[in-house]
């Protein structure tokens, strides 16, 4: 089964020429391989690109190994350069497995008629690095695992039914490709066991497996719950016999965050205009993982639909917070109280805001009023929004609310744009 990629495969072609380093990121077996060594190089071939203008090199291959030395890896890509005037393409995967891989592609940007492209799996060589290293000379472009758009295309069938199941096993394109459920579930333990946590674990040296896991599943449980380090720590106290300091499992988050496979949305106060620094949420990357890490327990459709939506925003650009709505309500004894209200998502780009909320089922009025009460407490006249899991089409309600059905919104990039 072939996969486009077209979002990104633009996205490769636009950078083309702006005179910087390339740098694809994302988290391992998202397809970024595939989309710069066949999607991307036969689109070069398909404009006249000749096959001796695009030096490609898989670095985790190890038959490359004697090229992790950064002075082998120039010479070799020097003396495959064709010096006629004519640019040359390089394409290195997984660069970051090279000694002084910074130095590498600041080299690469001071040859001339060059495009360099590279890939890596792990943000630390690209969020932190790339602004202190590269002085503004690293171009970053990110792939996700497919989108459920990119997912359904490819799958076809009854919408509803091909949701549940990419709620279930996700968007890695390998699992996409498997042929039965168990195969499924088989394939997504196995990398999580010997690639994420073996990657985290021997990448950064650790010494506690069990504890880094038992993070991994605290968060998988508690996907889309407010959390922060001291609670995780106090979970293992109370629950388990393992002991973790609050500073080891704040480090353990950052590991995870460093290899995408999770990302942290902050609670941002909407009437007081800050964020408050304690708990955040944390989301998964792709859900399969996430499913996967919990044995393929605890799959709440609500929860998935929540972490869905999340992933599919962060993809189209947006900023994502989690809002926090301040007001002063009578109960129902008549007494005055104090309240916080929350808000799934607070979206931004550029100057464009939008309050969200997700919603899987709202089967009555009370249900919808509970969805759209903390909307209708922000006083500003950015659009509130509705996503809801069980209705389709795209209409504002009497209060001004726009609600938007799950497919309507999750394959159509611009639904969200008036």
């Amino acid at each position: 089964m072939e996969f486009k990629r077209d979002l990104y495969l633009q996205k490769l072609i636009y950078a083309d020429g702006n005179g910087m380093i390339k740098i694809i990121t994302g988290i391992r077996r998202c397809g970024k391989s595939y989309l710069l060594f066949t999607i991307f190089r036969n689109y070069l071939l398909s404009q006249g690109v000749q096959p001796n203008h695009i030096i490609g090199l898989a670095l985790d291959d190890m038959r490359n190994k004697r090229l992790l030395n950064p002075d082998r890896l120039l010479e070799y890509i020097g003396k495959h350069i064709v010096d006629d005037g004519q640019k040359t393409y390089i394409i290195l995967d997984e660069v970051q497995l090279v000694n002084d891989f910074v130095g590498v592609l600041l080299s690469l940007g001071h040859m001339p008629n060059v495009e360099a492209y590279v890939s890596g799996s792990n943000s630390k060589f690209l969020s932190k690095d790339v602004v202190t290293e590269f002085r503004g000379r690293g171009w970053e472009i990110r792939v996700r695992p497919l989108s459920f758009a990119e997912y359904f295309e490819a799958v076809g069938g009854e919408k509803r039914d091909a949701l549940e199941q990419y709620y279930i096993y996700g968007g890695l394109p390998a699992v996409v490709n498997l042929p039965s459920p168990e195969a499924k579930q088989d394939y997504l333990r196995d990398i999580y066991r010997t690639i994420y946590l073996k990657d985290i674990i021997e990448r950064n040296h650790l010494q506690n497996e069990e504890g880094l896991e038992q993070v991994f599943q605290v968060l998988a449980s508690a996907m889309g719950s407010a959390v922060n380090p001291a609670k995780i720590a106090n979970t293992f106290k109370s629950v388990t016999d393992i002991k973790i300091s609050t500073h080891t499992i704040a480090k353990y988050i950052e590991l995870l965050k460093d290899a995408f496979i999770i990302s942290e949305a902050e609670r941002y106060d909407i009437k007081g205009r800050k964020y408050i620094g304690a708990d955040c949420k944390y989301y998964y990357e792709d859900p399969g993982i996430r499913n996967a890490i919990l044995g393929f327990r605890q799959i709440e459709f609500s929860h998935m639909m929540e972490n869905v939506l999340y992933n599919e925003l962060c993809a189209r650009g947006y900023t994502v917070d989690v809002g926090l709505v301040k007001v002063w309500e009578k109960n129902a004894d008549g007494e005055i109280e104090y309240k916080k209200l929350e808000v799934d998502y607070v979206i931004n780009r550029g100057s464009q805001r939008i309050y969200i909320q997700s919603a899987y089922m709202m089967p009555d009025s009370d249900k919808m009023q509970q969805e759209q009460r903390p909307l209708l407490k922000i006083n500003d006249s950015f659009r509130k929004v509705i996503i809801s899991g069980e209705y389709g089409g795209k209409f504002y309600n009497s209060e001004g609310v726009l609600r938007i059905g799950v497919f309507d919104f999750l394959l159509d990039r611009k639904c969200l744009e008036e």
